[in-house]
């Protein structure tokens, strides 16, 4: 087998999982999965109050190098995230309004990358959204060969071609694809607990006591002085 190859068939989570995902958030997600799958407080959106979740199509490319990213916009479908990494840090703006137009033509959600990004202003007026490492207009080339769908490491996590990612405003949490119908009970199961404490709240209750938390403050050293 080539060192890089360009995979152009993978397995996807059902598609009512991965939007009953990006309906429950990131917080939620990674939350209800034990606070698991992460990426990091590196990637952030350029956008705001936009909530996705789809299927990852996995992109490793070279630092400073967008030929990849080209490439995997014939595997992706409708109802994808384009998951891009490098090899090493990377600071250029490897993605603008051109590669925007190219997904949005083919139902992307959205883009998840390592690197910089650019036309954010285009990008925002076009409505796709993305989470970035950086924002950059410095330039890139298109000479390095690199790999599409094949396992890829964001912010130490692993994604695999497939894997359900979900993006917001809080971040950027994966969802191993097998586990993605568990991660939609653990989340909703979560959301009904939230809606009960939500209640109990708006009726005067404090959370110190609800939470069984003024015991472990004194437990704790903690004085209350009048």
């Amino acid at each position: 087998m080539s060192r890089h190859i360009i995979r152009r068939t993978i397995e996807r989570a059902d598609s009512t999982l991965i939007d009953a995902l990006g309906e429950a958030g990131t917080a939620t997600v990674h939350e209800a999965m034990g606070r698991v799958g992460y990426a990091g407080p590196h990637l952030r959106p350029i956008q705001q109050d936009v909530r996705i979740a789809g299927s990852a199509v996995t992109v490793l490319s070279h630092p400073g190098d967008n030929i990849m990213i080209h490439a995997a916009v014939e595997v992706c479908e409708e109802g994808d995230i384009l998951v891009v990494t490098n090899t090493a840090p990377s600071t250029h703006g490897m993605f603008g309004d051109l590669l925007a137009t190219s997904l949005m033509a083919r139902g992307v959600r959205g883009l998840v990358l390592d690197a910089g990004v650019r036309d954010t202003m285009d990008l925002r007026s076009m409505g796709f959204p993305v989470w970035s490492q950086h924002v950059s207009c410095q330039g890139t080339v298109k000479s390095t060969p690199g790999s599409v769908n094949v396992p890829v490491v964001l912010g130490g996590v692993t994604v695999q071609p497939g894997d359900v990612v979900c993006a917001d405003d809080d971040g950027v949490v994966v969802v191993p694809r097998l586990d993605a119908g568990w991660a939609v009970q653990q989340s909703q199961a979560r959301l009904a607990k939230e809606e009960n404490m939500r209640g109990i709240l708006e009726s005067g209750e404090l959370g110190v006591d609800v939470y069984g938390l003024r015991q472990k403050l004194i437990d704790m050293g903690v004085e209350y002085i009048d």
